[in-house]
């Protein structure tokens, strides 16, 4: 196999993709953290539900109109690219933003709202108390959420970005299933 884009090149340009695309998914985390302090009454409460969903639809059509667009530029700029290349970047790109993404979500879940886990464990905890014995009860305890959260939040976003670069490159760059005929044909078109 024949590697036409030197490394070096695919990394970088990857990782300014990918840089771009956690940014915009940490953007979003911190916003709705913003918009939950400010919801206290019920017409509010409405409101902030509404325009969580609004920005998660944003933030989940921008992050895949973003990821074709780097996919774009990058195959523009390496003429010589075909779409098994640009899986290969897109590819990249997933896991350099998976990788900022959890790291975020990690120092998020840590340091800025570090009771967001635990009063969810302490939720699951009364509800499910009684039928949990107290090996499980206290496992359940001492886990480490914000572990959790990290790797779960990069094999997740990596494998959505993958499968996301697996639909994009099928197309990226543009195949032409005319372009052989047209430079063995070097006859001009009669009509």
């Amino acid at each position: 196999m024949e590697n036409r884009i030197p490394r070096k090149d695919l990394w970088d340009s990857a990782g300014k993709a990918g840089l771009v695309l956690g940014l915009v998914s940490s953007a979003y985390v911190v916003i709705t953290y913003l918009l939950a302090k400010v919801s206290g009454s019920t017409g509010t409460a409405l409101l902030v539900t509404l325009l969580n969903f609004l920005l998660w639809a944003a933030k989940f059509g921008g992050c895949i109109y973003l990821m074709k667009l780097f996919m774009t530029k990058y195959a523009a700029a390496h003429p010589g690219l075909d779409n098994s290349d640009t899986f290969r970047f897109g590819m990249v790109t997933a896991f350099l933003s998976a990788l900022i993404f959890a790291a975020f979500d990690l120092a998020y879940v840590t340091w800025i709202a570090p009771d967001t886990y635990s009063q969810a464990i302490e939720a699951a905890t009364e509800a499910y108390g009684s039928m949990l014995p107290a090996e499980s009860l206290e496992a359940m305890q001492e886990i480490n959420m914000g572990q959790v959260s990290f790797f779960t939040n990069l094999v997740y976003c990596f494998i959505f970005g993958t499968v996301l670069s697996a639909i994009l490159s099928r197309n990226i760059p543009s195949r032409n299933p005319f372009a052989d005929l047209r430079q063995n044909d070097n006859t001009p078109d009669e009509q």
